[in-house]
């Protein structure tokens, strides 16, 4: 049985049937175009017989399209509602038994993902999409690439490069766990409601192999956030916490290859982890 994807008219009908009005904190902006769904698990590179972990399903328009692409689906829900309503919604729609899995939870308290996805695919209100992108390349290595649709800002600063003006502590930490790139522009207009603000496609490719232990990730996250802090400040001064004085802290930059009076926005993970390596040998 074909798969079938949800329409404008059927999307309405189901908030009215669950009595779910479209918040602002929930990031609930409903997408009504098959076209943009079908887009998002392209740039996905969504293949059948992958498993797939979608973070806030919704109504289920994406979670259908990941589906029609002959994927496994794993909804990660934080609304009880649409939770206990998606399964239905997709064997309405063709879903095969065993092809979606419904994780009635807040995705940054999920500690477990069943069927081990290697993908992920979601679109994320503002207020939560950087900590639970972190939070789910933290927790599950399985997850090797994925693509989101967040907010324009957030996109560009995570697939932002070291010296531009929208370079971040989420920049740094994104890049420790791979490559972010954007990945498509998202009309306002797919949404409802329609959102005020522009959203974008991110996608990422984890690198091969890990990066650094639990550790230096710590340290070297600490002292990203000491570096960002501070911005547009010399790092011996911003790191003078860290390290207990600015002279202790243009040695650890020095013993680092990094110039003291660099700045924080100019610096790639690699800079920061060698930071962080040069501290933890102190």
């Amino acid at each position: 049985m074909t798969v079938t994807l949800l329409g404008a008219t059927e999307i309405r009908s189901l908030a009215a049937e669950l009595d779910v009005t479209p918040t602002k904190k929930l990031g609930q902006n409903f997408v009504v175009d098959a076209n943009t769904v079908r887009k998002i698990v392209h740039a996905a590179r969504v293949q059948q017989g992958e498993r797939v972990v979608e973070v806030g399903p919704g109504l289920g328009s994406l979670t259908l399209a990941i589906l029609e692409a002959g994927a496994s689906v794993t909804a990660v829900e934080i609304d009880h509602r649409l939770a206990a309503r998606l399964p239905q919604t997709a064997a309405e729609h063709g879903v095969e038994p065993g092809m979606l899995t419904v994780v009635d939870a807040d995705a940054l308290r999920v500690t477990e993902l069943p069927g081990d996805p290697t993908v992920l695919v979601a679109n994320l209100p503002y207020n939560v999409s950087v900590p639970v992108l972190l939070h789910f390349l933290e927790t599950f290595d399985h997850l090797q690439r994925g693509v989101v649709m967040v907010q324009a800002e957030v996109a560009e600063r995570l697939a932002a490069k070291p010296g531009s003006k929208i370079y971040g502590t989420p920049s740094v930490k994104a890049a420790w766990y791979g490559e972010w790139k954007l990945a498509g522009n998202v009309s306002r207009q797919v949404f409802w409601p329609v959102p005020n603000v522009d959203s974008l496609l991110v996608g990422f490719d984890r690198s091969e192999g890990e990066r650094g232990s639990i550790e230096e990730r710590g340290r070297t996250f600490q002292i990203v956030d000491a570096a960002f802090n501070q911005r547009r400040k010399m790092l011996r001064q911003a790191l003078s916490g860290i390290f207990g004085s600015s002279a202790a802290a243009s040695e650890a930059l020095e013993a680092a290859g990094v110039a003291p009076t660099a700045r924080g926005e100019d610096l790639t993970v690699d800079d920061y982890q060698r930071i962080a390596g040069a501290n933890l040998a102190r």
